[in-house]
């Protein structure tokens, strides 16, 4: 499960693209190409596949199996994956916490998380969809997004109020292999944003399905990981192609390791997913 070349380079020509203007998307809520929004800080901010932490001697690794309820390892996800097929949608709620530096961090330096549910970008490295919100805390300051990924390409949801302590209800639809829909919801404000999409260059295997908090990565680095305290999905479920519900049960539990440090501790059990930053 690498970051394959193919992938960089998808990465790379999107990158490369210029940012089309903001789509009005109503209710005061513009679609913002990720690239465009992080200028002024000279970064490109984008999720990525999930990053398989380096294998130490004796410890033990899900690489290349299906479901078992097992730890693995990762540098930038944490959280559980659903390894099957046929996976057309994804949903969970989770209520969003207040980021904090880590201790001995700096009061200078912006932290970030974010968490998200989404399709493919485990075993399948062809393509990706995701929806999901950041955390970002410097000094006392802290802030949050809503975005969307499709085809490696991030799009801020500009507008779309967030606070600490909302309720937050995101869910990603595979409506074919190169088209999807993503609805975000703030049952705390009562807003909701959907947007969709079609005639992707790359396509979805169908086949993971995740809950997942992540160490982002930008500017071609992860960035210095918040502490997020704690975040819980419930209502997590996946829809498949044959039209029937399943939860996490089986599901892969991933947390992150960089280094020999581990950052968090996750858990799955139902329709609940669990990571709490340690």
């Amino acid at each position: 499960m690498k970051f394959t070349a193919a992938l960089f380079a998808l990465a790379g020509l999107a990158a490369a693209l210029p940012a089309p203007g903001p789509i009005d998307l109503g209710d005061g809520v513009k679609l913002v190409r990720r690239e465009s929004r992080s200028a002024a800080r000279r970064a490109f901010r984008k999720t990525n596949p999930k990053i398989p932490a380096p294998i130490e001697e004796g410890a033990f690794s899900t690489e290349g199996i299906t479901n078992e309820t097992q730890v693995s390892y990762s540098s930038n996800w944490a959280g559980a994956v659903l390894v099957g097929s046929g996976y057309k949608s994804v949903t969970g709620t989770f209520v969003v916490p207040t980021p904090k530096k880590p201790s001995g961090g700096s009061s200078s330096t912006t932290y970030s998380a974010s968490a998200w549910v989404g399709i493919d970008g485990d075993t399948c490295q062809t393509a990706i969809l995701q929806t999901g919100v950041d955390f970002n805390v410097k000094g006392t300051s802290v802030s949050f997004d809503a975005w969307e990924t499709n085809n490696k390409r991030i799009d801020t949801f500009s507008g779309f109020s967030i606070s600490a302590g909302n309720t937050i209800k995101v869910t990603a639809t595979a409506t074919s292999k190169t088209g999807g829909t993503v609805t975000i919801t703030n049952s705390s404000t009562g807003k909701t944003v959907t947007h969709s999409f079609s005639g992707e260059s790359a396509s979805l295997c169908e086949t993971n399905a995740e809950w997942i908090v992540e160490d982002f990565e930008e500017n071609g680095s992860l960035v210095p990981f918040a502490n997020f305290g704690t975040v819980k999905f419930t209502g997590a479920s996946v829809t498949t192609t044959s039209g029937s519900t399943i939860d996490t049960t089986g599901a892969q539990i991933l947390d992150i390791k960089q280094g020999s440090t581990v950052y968090t501790d996750c858990s799955a059990s139902g329709s609940t997913v669990t990571c709490t930053y340690v």
